[in-house]
């Protein structure tokens, strides 16, 4: 039987560590192939999501500022994400 996100390509935005580990430990276990943690929706601004990522774990608030604006992107890319 496949794993949950068997295969997948998971984009964690995630400003607190440890917060950013389990997700990321919980994503390989349930068969993610590539996990990318980025604490900043910086370090992955410009890039084309929808070819980098197959889905999104977002952090609503990252140290004090909205990823609503981001959502949205991911949203238009086609890039499903859950906000955590």
């Amino acid at each position: 039987m496949p794993a949950l996100l068997d295969g997948l390509r998971i984009l964690v935005l995630e400003d607190e560590f440890l917060i950013a580990m389990d997700v990321e430990q919980l994503c390989r276990d349930h068969g993610a192939a590539e996990v990318t943690i980025a604490r900043e929706i910086v370090e992955i601004d410009g890039q084309a999501l929808s070819a980098r990522f197959d889905a999104a774990v977002v952090d609503l608030m990252l140290g004090g500022v909205s990823t609503l604006d981001f959502a949205a992107r991911l949203r238009s890319e086609g890039v499903p994400f859950v906000f955590a």
